[in-house]
């Protein structure tokens, strides 16, 4: 006898096409997952990288911050000391200046003229003091512009005294008078010889 079946096997075949469409779309899915994660996983990986580099940069650029001040503070360190050095330089330089100028003084003054007051400033010197005539000025002067340490003579004033009878007459002056640099470093090298 022939044998029927009488199942329905439309509906089966319908089932079983549907469970593989359900198994492809599910494996479908994980695939997509599995790609996704793996994407994700690689830009997290790019992202924490460049993090870290950009981290180790910050703090490459905060020890060259660090060292860049240190740098600026040395710096304002050596110039405070070379200032202090041309200062203390200044002063041994200068150190002898007024007894130079009263020794080239005693040389230049000729008899008849006395010195009553004697003003530096800088590289300037004011004579005051009194003469027995204008001549013993003038050949002051001379003297002083053949000097190795002063310079340029300029008579501010000269006032002529009151005549007392018997009495010496002395007129006051005011001379100012330069000092040469030149002839400063010549006598300290005279000095040190």
């Amino acid at each position: 006898m022939p044998h029927i079946n009488l199942l329905p096997w439309r509906e089966q075949a319908k089932q079983r096409k549907q469970k593989q469409y359900i198994l492809m779309l599910a494996m479908s899915a994980a695939a997509a997952l599995f790609v996704m994660m793996m994407v994700n996983t690689y830009y997290n990986n790019l992202i924490s990288n460049q993090q870290a580099r950009n981290q180790y940069l910050l703090n490459e650029i905060a020890v060259l911050d660090s060292k860049i001040q240190e740098i600026k503070e040395l710096k304002n360190m050596r110039a405070n000391l070379e200032q202090r050095m041309e200062l203390i330089a200044d002063l041994q330089r200068n150190r002898n200046v007024g007894a130079q100028i009263m020794d080239e003084l005693v040389k230049v003054v000729p008899p008849g003229i006395y010195l009553v007051k004697l003003e530096k400033t800088d590289a300037k010197v004011t004579v005051q003091g009194k003469t027995e005539s204008n001549n013993r000025v003038s050949t002051m002067m001379r003297q002083i512009e053949e000097s190795y340490l002063l310079e340029t003579p300029v008579l501010n004033a000269i006032v002529a005294a009151k005549i007392d009878e018997g009495a010496r007459v002395l007129s006051d002056f005011t001379m100012s008078v330069q000092i040469q640099s030149k002839g400063l470093n010549r006598n300290q090298a005279k000095g040190k010889e």
